[in-house]
């Protein structure tokens, strides 16, 4: 946990003994009162927390704000067929991780429905592992996630208006390399990536006539969540998004 990030309305209050940040900050940071860690409120700025007082019950806090905006993250959008739970949770936190500004789980021909009812979207958990990407990233900003819409309804809504670069991975038909595609620092792209089965014809129609294009990663076959890492990697850098943290 690199960044330690409160909600807005949990500023004002004392963090519970149990809380797992309250537990990092005193086990694994071993932070005593006077002591200063690093803290972001979510959606907000970042800072510096002080532990106040450690109570038998819950830990004091005093937070001070970095005055100067984070700078701002060129729009950069991952559309993913939904996948099963466990690799969507791998993607919640590494796209965030990786500064995505949107994650939108959509259903594919060849998805497995089932797993838009999965309890990680059902129950809200997906947010926690949202939450972990950004404390990875010291970064508090949380992307925007959608989850369960068909594709075409998805890709309108992720690529509105004059969009950059909408760009599709894929093993088939592609002919143009990610790595060989020019992008112009600062702009936005929406990066669209299979499920486990990959595209159908039908979504590749459908992503063409939305205007994407095929794209691959090489000749080598990656797994959904590597190829998500892999393909918002690129594209961030090409983006300009990587930027000095301090």
């Amino acid at each position: 946990m690199n960044l330690v990030l409160f909600e807005p309305a949990e500023l004002a209050r004392p963090l519970p003994r149990g809380d797992r940040r309250a537990v990092h900050l005193l086990e694994v940071l071993r932070r005593r009162p006077g002591d200063t860690f690093d803290a972001g409120c979510v959606g907000g700025p970042r800072g510096k927390g002080t532990v106040v007082a450690i109570g038998p019950v819950a830990v004091d806090l005093a937070f001070a704000w970095d005055a100067a905006p984070l700078p701002p993250l060129p729009p950069l959008a991952l559309v993913v067929g939904l996948p099963r739970p466990q690799t969507a949770r791998d993607i919640l936190r590494d796209a965030t991780t990786l500064g995505a500004t949107a994650l939108h789980f959509v259903r594919t021909e060849k998805g497995e429905p089932s797993y838009a009812t999965s309890s990680l979207w059902s129950s809200g958990e997906w947010r926690r592992h949202v939450l972990a990407g950004a404390e990875q990233a010291f970064d508090p900003r949380l992307p925007e996630v959608t989850h369960g819409q068909p594709l075409a309804a998805a890709l309108a809504s992720a690529a509105p208006g004059p969009v950059a670069l909408r760009l599709a991975l894929d093993n088939y038909e592609a002919e143009v390399g990610l790595a060989d595609v020019v992008v112009s620092s600062g702009l936005g792209a929406v990066l669209a990536v299979g499920n486990e089965r990959g595209w159908s014809a039908a979504d590749r129609a459908t992503l063409r006539a939305a205007g994407f294009t095929l794209v691959h990663l090489g000749s080598r076959v990656l797994r959904t969540e590597t190829a998500c890492v892999a393909g918002l990697a690129l594209l961030r850098a090409k983006l300009g998004g990587f930027t000095p943290l301090r």
